[in-house]
């Protein structure tokens, strides 16, 4: 199966996960509350601290973008996203926001100690480029962060109405909008390629608890894309309803998709 083309409007938030649809900012706050804390800690442990000035791209509701300025006491947050109605809703000193589209040719917003970008990559096409041009924006000494999902519920996975749900979702986005999940695990080489040093990754999967935030992401994400999903032939809306009811149930036994996060620094230049 083929990326969908972004010329035809195959693209995260027109086809699907629309910002404008109600909900859609309390969908991506449910992702933040299951990974921020991660997120976070990965950040200091690489540095991140006063003085720094950080991109944050496709930064959408700005979670990571407020922490890093009001817990970690970096310089600046420039917050890119394509669409900012969720950034503009709370200003925060020092943070800026753009508007942007990070796969323009013309993208260049500055140099950055650090440049972070989650579940983003993995909706885009171009997946080399773009690496290459983010760790373009790195400066000396700074890191570039890239965090994307892995699917670990659908290739091994004990055959259930769970995984098969699962499967239809990353089958019918990659349709819909061009996702592709299955390139995530060479980030530490692409990093490697694109010149940057100390490389290394880290994979997180939060636990699938009733109520919690995940959970909850995902039924809302699954809600969303339903149509997607079901233009598969996978699934049914009955099964879908099913596996909404199971994520909810103390009867849930299964994984969630992890997020795995490579980082690579920039080598200092060398005096002159």
């Amino acid at each position: 199966m083929t990326a969908a083309d972004p010329s035809a409007g195959g693209r995260y938030g027109e086809a699907v996960f629309r910002p404008e649809q109600a909900g859609e900012g309390e969908r991506i706050d449910f992702g933040a509350l299951a990974y921020d804390d991660i997120t976070m800690a990965r950040l200091r442990a690489l540095g991140a601290g006063p003085g720094w000035r950080c991109l944050d791209v496709g930064a959408g509701t700005g979670t990571v973008s407020r922490r890093l300025l009001d817990e970690v006491g970096v310089a600046s947050v420039l917050a890119v996203d394509r669409d900012v109605r969720f950034l503009r809703r709370r200003p925060t000193p020092g943070l800026q926001v753009l508007e942007a589209d990070v796969t323009a040719p013309d993208f260049g917003p500055g140099r950055f100690e650090l440049v972070h970008a989650r579940f983003v990559l993995m909706h885009l096409p171009e997946h080399e480029r773009l690496i290459t041009t983010l760790a373009g924006l790195v400066a000396p000494g700074g890191v570039l962060v890239l965090s994307d999902a892995v699917d670990l519920t659908s290739e091994r996975a004990p055959g259930s109405p769970y995984a098969t749900v699962m499967r239809a979702m990353w089958q019918g986005l990659r349709s819909t909008i061009g996702t592709d999940v299955s390139w995530v695990p060479s980030y530490p080489h692409l990093l490697r390629g694109a010149g940057l040093v100390s490389v290394a990754a880290e994979i997180h999967v939060p636990p699938l608890l009733p109520g919690s935030p995940i959970s909850r992401f995902w039924a809302d994400t699954w809600e969303r894309s339903r149509a997607a999903m079901l233009g598969t032939g996978l699934v049914d809306d009955a099964t879908v309803d099913e596996v909404i009811r199971y994520l909810g149930s103390d009867g849930c036994a299964a994984l969630s998709a992890g997020m795995l996060t490579t980082w690579g620094r920039k080598p200092e230049e060398s005096p002159r």
